[in-house]
């Protein structure tokens, strides 16, 4: 088992390396959603929920859904590929994530699973609530999201949290019988066992870049 430090510098976003020729287990999915479900949740509702998607009909669809963002996500200023920055390394990594992002959209339907993490706030959709109440729930789904991919990356697997699917989030709620109405989708995981297991910590800006103590 990684060492906490390693396991939270090397949970990745995997795209390259999923090896989509291999299985995942049913039993070490179920695993990881078990760690999943002891993240904290708000009022301890523990709304959320995980649509596990394994079926190849399915799979292709949400792929054909979340091309149709990616579509969309090319052609904005905030996508990697188009973001420049004073650093050449900067720029060299945001190419790399780019073109790591691009064999993603080109291969989604073939990891052998995509996982849904949704949540189902106790009134209405998120986008009708406040926006505390709305940072409520989503971080609720998302600390259970990232939860999943720390046991996920303990045990061999590779993920990468998408969202552009979200852009057509009715479509693939229509294609997994969620009820749209009453529950929003968070994001698209594609899981695969890794084509090896050691990933390195990513470039970051120095932290006296992002750290502000007692004020901005």
């Amino acid at each position: 088992m990684l060492p906490p430090d390693e396991l939270l510098t090397t949970t990745r976003a995997v795209r390259k390396r999923l090896d989509f020729s291999r299985p995942v287990e049913r039993t070490v999915l179920e695993e990881c959603l078990r760690i999943a479900q002891q993240a904290p949740t708000g009022s301890n509702l523990q709304n959320w929920h995980f649509v596990v998607v394994t079926d190849l009909a399915k799979r292709r669809a949400l792929a054909d859904v979340y091309r149709k963002g990616w579509a969309i996500y090319v052609t904005l200023p905030l996508a990697a590929g188009n973001l420049t920055f004073d650093d050449p390394l900067r720029n060299a990594q945001q190419a790399r994530v780019m073109a790591s992002a691009q064999y993603l959209a080109d291969h989604i339907h073939d990891a052998p699973v995509l996982v849904v993490p949704c949540i189902r706030p106790p009134d209405s959709r998120c986008e009708s609530l406040p926006v505390a109440l709305q940072s409520t729930w989503w971080n609720s789904i998302a600390q259970a999201g990232w939860s999943f991919m720390f046991a996920a990356r303990a045990r061999g697997l590779g993920t990468t949290w998408t969202t552009l699917h979200l852009l057509f989030e009715e479509e693939a709620a229509q294609i997994l019988s969620i009820p749209y109405a009453e529950v929003n989708q968070a994001g698209l995981i594609p899981v695969a066992y890794t084509r090896g297991t050691r990933f390195s910590p990513a470039q970051r800006a120095p932290l006296v870049t992002v750290v502000h103590w007692e004020a901005w």
